[in-house]
C-alpha cells in the first residue's frame, strides 16, 4: 500500500479539524465535564491497553552500542501504572478550575445605551508539538477539552505506539460523551517534517505550541506560517548583588540550577557582582562541582579567582566561549560572569534579552525595584530561585508550557491563556450616524413644497 505524501497527510487532517472547530467552540461546560471524567476512567479501565503499546516501543530501542544508553532511553521512554494514575490525576484536576470559555472579563455602556463585554472565546485549532512523554499527551487534550479548543497533537517519536493507544482510548471516551469526532487529532508519523508541516498550515491552524527541547521549539519557530504561542525560550539567569544574605544566594542558586535541570525555567547563566564574589563562590562552585556534578563555564575572571584559591574540584571549571552566553542548557550545565557593577549585570541580560525567567538576590529594594522594571522577561523574582515560574506555584492552575515571546500572554499558558477575548454587544437598535438617506429620498425632499 503506498502512503500519502506527509504534505497531504497533514492538510487532510487538520481540514476535519478546522470543519468541527466551530461545533467544538459550542460545547457546555457540563458536557466537558462530562467528557474529562470520561477519559479519566478509560484511563483506567484500558491501563493494560496502554502498557502492552508502550512494551511495543521499549522493545523498538535500539540494544546496539552502549549499554548505558540503552539503559537511560529504557529509563526514559517506560511507563508503569503509577504514570498512568498521574495521568488519571491530572485529567481530574482539570475539573476543579472554572471554565473560562464564556467568562466575562470586562463590561460597560456606551453614551448610547450599547451594552458590551468582553468574552472569552476558544482560540480554534491548536497545534501542540512535542518531544516529551505521555503525560503531556494526556494534559494536552484534557486542557484543550476544557477550553474549546480542538487539538492537533505530535509527540515524541520514542512513543508513537504507547501515544496511539491513548489517543484511541480518550478519544473514543470524549466522543461518547458529546465531544465533537474529530476534535482531537494524533498526527502519527515519525518525521519531522511531519510536525513541522502542522506549522505551515496557517488557513487551518490557529496557533502552535512546541514544547520540549531548545532545538525543537527553534526548529517550530523558524519555519512557523502560523503564529507560535508556547514558546519557552529565553534564557534564565540568576544576578547576585553586592548586598546581599550569602546563604540565601547560595540556596537560590543550587536550587534554579539543579532542580530540574532539565526544565525551561531552570538557570543558564549565574551572574555575580565582584565585591560579593570571594565570599560566595568559592563555597558554592564547590557543592555545584562535587555534590551535584554540574559542569561550570567561567569567565576570566571566575577561573582565574577559582584557580588561584586552589580549591578542590576547580579544575571541572572550563573557560566560557562567546556562544556560551546565548545557550539556553536544559542539562547539569551553566556560566558563571563576574561582573565589576549592577550596570553591567543588566547590560548582559539585556543583551539575551527577552528572557524566560530572570531572579535578582539582593537585600536592596530599590534596585530590586529597579531591576524587576529593567529586565525584560516573561518573569522577574526577586529572592526566589527561577523554578517557581508556572501556573501552579503561582496558584493559577495548570499549564500547557509557558511563553516567552512578547505576543499573545507572556508567562505559563494557563486555561484562560489558550482562549482569546471578543467583543460581544448588546444593543437595541442603534445605528451609526448620520444614517444614509437614499437619493431617490433626497430629490423628492427636493421636489416637494414642504421643503
Amino acid at each position: 500500500m503506498v502512503e500519502v505524501p506527509v504534505k497531504l497527510y497533514v492538510q487532510g487532517l487538520l481540514k476535519q479539524a478546522k470543519a468541527v472547530a466551530r461545533s467544538m467552540a459550542c460545547l457546555s461546560s457540563e458536557k466537558k465535564h462530562n467528557a474529562l471524567q470520561a477519559m479519566a476512567d478509560a484511563l483506567e479501565s484500558q491501563a493494560s491497553d496502554i502498557l502492552q503499546a508502550n512494551e511495543r516501543d521499549l522493545a523498538e530501542i535500539s540494544k546496539e552500542g552502549d549499554k548505558q544508553v540503552y539503559r537511560k532511553a529504557v529509563e526514559q521512554i517506560r511507563i508503569t501504572e503509577e504514570t498512568i494514575q498521574v495521568m488519571v490525576d491530572r485529567l481530574l484536576d482539570f475539573l476543579a478550575y472554572p471554565d473560562p470559555v464564556g467568562e466575562i472579563s470586562q463590561a460597560w455602556m456606551t453614551p448610547d445605551g450599547m451594552q458590551v463585554h468582553m468574552v472569552r472565546a476558544p482560540i480554534g485549532v491548536l497545534g501542540v508539538i512535542s518531544d516529551m512523554g505521555p503525560v503531556m499527551t494526556v494534559e494536552s487534550l484534557g486542557m484543550c477539552v476544557k477550553t474549546n479548543n480542538v487539538c492537533v497533537y505530535r509527540g515524541g517519536a520514542e512513543w508513537l505506539h504507547t501515544n496511539g493507544a491513548l489517543f484511541g482510548c480518550l478519544q473514543a471516551a470524549a466522543v461518547k460523551e458529546g465531544v465533537p469526532e474529530g476534535s482531537l487529532v494524533f498526527l502519527d508519523r515519525r518525521t519531522p517534517d511531519a510536525a513541522l508541516e502542522i506549522a505551515r498550515q496557517s488557513q487551518y491552524v490557529q496557533a502552535v505550541i512546541p514544547r520540549g527541547r531548545a532545538s525543537l521549539r527553534t526548529g517550530i519557530l523558524e519555519h512557523a506560517r502560523v503564529p507560535v504561542i508556547g514558546f519557552d525560550g529565553g534564557l534564565c539567569h540568576v544576578y547576585v548583588d553586592q548586598n546581599v544574605d550569602i546563604p540565601l544566594a547560595q540556596t537560590i542558586v543550587v536550587n534554579a540550577k539543579v532542580q530540574s535541570p532539565t526544565e525551561a525555567n531552570a538557570m543558564d547563566t549565574l551572574l555575580v557582582h565582584r565585591d560579593v564574589s570571594r565570599y560566595l563562590l568559592p563555597g558554592l562552585t564547590r557543592r555545584l562541582l562535587q555534590e551535584y556534578r554540574v559542569v561550570l563555564h567561567g569567565c576570566p575572571k571566575t577561573n582565574s579567582m577559582l584557580g588561584v584559591m586552589e580549591m578542590t574540584g576547580h579544575l571541572g571549571i572550563k573557560a566560557a566561549e562567546k556562544s556560551d552566553w546565548d545557550k539556553k542548557f536544559q542539562s547539569l550545565t551553566m556560566n558563571i560572569k563576574i561582573v565589576k557593577d549592577r550596570q553591567e549585570a543588566l547590560d548582559h541580560i539585556a543583551s539575551y534579552a527577552p528572557g524566560h525567567t530572570d531572579t535578582i538576590v539582593t537585600r536592596d529594594y530599590g534596585f530590586a525595584m529597579q531591576f524587576a522594571r529593567e529586565v525584560d522577561s516573561s518573569a522577574v523574582f526577586i529572592n526566589a530561585s527561577t523554578r517557581l515560574h508556572g501556573g501552579e506555584q503561582f496558584g493559577l492552575g495548570p499549564e500547557l508550557g509557558s511563553n516567552s515571546r512578547r505576543v499573545h500572554s507572556r508567562g505559563p499558558l494557563t486555561l484562560s491563556k489558550l482562549t482569546i477575548e471578543k467583543y460581544m454587544v448588546l444593543g437595541t437598535g442603534q445605528l451609526q450616524q448620520p444614517h444614509p438617506i437614499p437619493h431617490a429620498y433626497e430629490d423628492a425632499m427636493m421636489l416637494s413644497s414642504k421643503f
